[in-house]
């Protein structure tokens, strides 16, 4: 799970790394387009399709980065839990010397 969860992290980091990258070239574009000032060129930029569809591609592996997230922390806490109940039953056994 360890491995899945690091393979999600990793593309969500991309994706977050890629959407700034990606609004500098659309911003480019648009003023290449005649667009002047920098709030009309980040407007354009992120009203672009390709823009979009990379925020879409962010959500997903959002979405499942934090999904194998928990998933690890369900797993942790029930090694705690499994850890407690066998110490408490070592301390029961030492208490009545079995």
């Amino acid at each position: 799970m360890a491995d899945k969860f690091s393979t999600a992290y990793a593309e969500r980091c991309h994706l977050e790394e890629m959407k700034k990258s990606k609004l500098a070239i659309l911003m480019k574009q648009a003023e290449v387009e005649g667009h002047k000032t920098t709030a009309a060129q980040e407007r354009e930029a992120r009203a672009h399709g390709e823009y979009i569809a990379l925020l879409e591609g962010l959500k997903v592996a959002t979405e499942q980065s934090e999904k194998l997230r928990w998933q690890l922390e369900v797993a942790k806490l029930g090694v705690g839990v499994w850890q407690t109940l066998n110490a408490n039953e070592r301390a029961e056994r030492r208490a009545y010397g079995a």
